[in-house]
């Protein structure tokens, strides 16, 4: 395992797209692949900066296992308890402008990945992404 800490700003999210990216590099990964686990990544870590610690500066982890035929990604923060996966589905046959903002971005998570879990431990957020690669 491979592990990040970094500063949950939207400023660092280059740092943590790399940190990952060199790490699919090595293994051979698709470039489809990488493109879908970078907007994952992007949605999760902008969530992390905006919302985890009020508009405040906090720490982020990211942990990496990686192989030719898996990632799996694990976020933590200790900002407010949120928990991304208790919020429903957006309705996508609703049209656009009709629907309630919010939502779509843990929505394309969700289904980007094969696995998402979500847990509150020790006073930290842990986000579990998991996708095979094959």
């Amino acid at each position: 395992m491979k592990e990040l800490i970094t500063d949950a700003k939207v400023d660092n999210l280059d740092e943590v797209l790399i940190f990952v990216d060199e790490q699919l590099e090595e293994v051979g990964c698709s470039m489809s692949n990488q493109i879908v686990i970078d907007t994952v990544i992007e949605e999760i870590f902008v969530n992390i900066a905006y919302y985890a610690y009020g508009g405040q500066a906090g720490p982020a982890t990211v942990q990496t296992e990686i192989t030719h035929d898996m990632v799996e990604l694990t976020f933590i923060d200790n900002g407010e308890q949120y928990d991304p996966l208790a919020k429903p589905d957006p309705d996508l046959k609703i049209p656009f402008s009709q629907r309630k903002p919010g939502g779509l971005g843990i929505f394309i998570v969700k289904k980007s990945m094969d696995e998402v879990k979500y847990e509150y431990r020790d006073g930290k957020n842990i986000l579990y992404l998991k996708k095979a690669l094959v």
